[in-house]
């Protein structure tokens, strides 16, 4: 099949257009040039409040200078060669809930992707726990979720803004995975493959990915997080493997990895029976 090139950027002013129309239940959309962080661009405006609900709030960048990951790595971008977005919600939640909005947004924004390949492919488009989206097992996109008060605007004890952002790889995947010592993919390789894909222009791929998040943190908040366990399993790529869990480089369980419950915690079977592993600064990585 010949290659399809990767989604092309649109200028900023066509992006936001082509958002607005795709995702009419979004209040507010923007997209810009260059900025140091979306993540931190709408945690800011979160903070300082105004006095009603004004999310969901959807803002991308073609260059993020500062662009974070989770435990504060950064993410690594060129003009082009990646896409990056957040988006910011208001979430009603108990704060102990709170922790499996993470992999909900991974499970999320997994299914999406999905959705813009053919079904023939879409059983290598799987996700690593906490909120990892891989291609084949190669990292295609990472997700960071932080939670902050709803500041003068807060209307509850338990309302809270998520700010949802995602990198997504466009190209550059034979680069990015000679630089990290990992294996990267990129939406380019995927459309090399599958003609869907190839479809799939950049406005489609973030109205995608954000109307999922969308949808499925209303149901959380609505229903809660019953199914969350049995999502996952359909696009678990640790299911049945052997894993360690990693905190700063220290190895502080081993086991076989048997899906997460519906606090999003990762299980994980060892000879002392089943632990459940929080998200935050721990990783999880194969044994070799």
């Amino acid at each position: 099949m010949p290659s399809s090139p990767p989604p092309v950027l649109p200028e900023p002013e066509r992006m936001v257009a082509g958002l607005r129309s795709a995702l009419p239940c979004f209040k507010h959309i923007d997209w810009v040039q260059r900025t140091t962080s979306t993540n931190a661009d709408l945690l800011n405006q979160a903070r300082k409040g105004d006095g009603k609900l004004a999310r969901p709030w959807l803002l991308g960048a073609h260059i993020q200078e500062n662009g974070r990951g989770r435990a504060g790595r950064t993410w690594q971008n060129r003009l082009g060669a990646n896409l990056m977005f957040s988006c910011a919600f208001d979430i009603f939640l108990p704060p102990r809930r709170l922790p499996a909005l993470s992999p909900l947004a991974g499970l999320a924004a997994c299914e999406a992707l999905r959705g813009l390949i053919g079904p023939e492919y879409q059983r290598h488009l799987v996700m690593k726990w906490p909120n990892d989206v891989h291609w084949r097992f190669a990292k295609l996109a990472g997700i960071l979720v932080e939670i902050t008060r709803a500041g003068t605007s807060r209307l509850a004890a338990d309302h809270h803004v998520a700010i949802v952002g995602i990198g997504i790889n466009l190209q550059d995947a034979r680069a990015l995975s000679k630089s990290l010592d990992r294996q990267v993919a990129d939406w380019s390789e995927i459309a090399t493959q599958d003609a869907h894909a190839g479809l799939a222009g950049a406005i489609n791929i973030v109205a995608a990915v954000a109307r999922a998040w969308y949808d499925s943190f209303n149901e959380a908040v609505r229903e809660g997080f019953d199914t969350l366990p049995q999502r996952y399993t359909r696009l678990d790529a640790l299911a049945g493997q052997h894993i360690n869990v990693l905190d700063d480089g220290r190895i502080v369980h081993a086991g076989i990895a048997c899906g997460i419950n519906e606090l999003g915690q990762l299980l994980v079977r060892g000879p002392d029976g089943e632990t459940a592993i929080s998200a935050g600064e721990i990783s999880v990585r194969l044994q070799k």
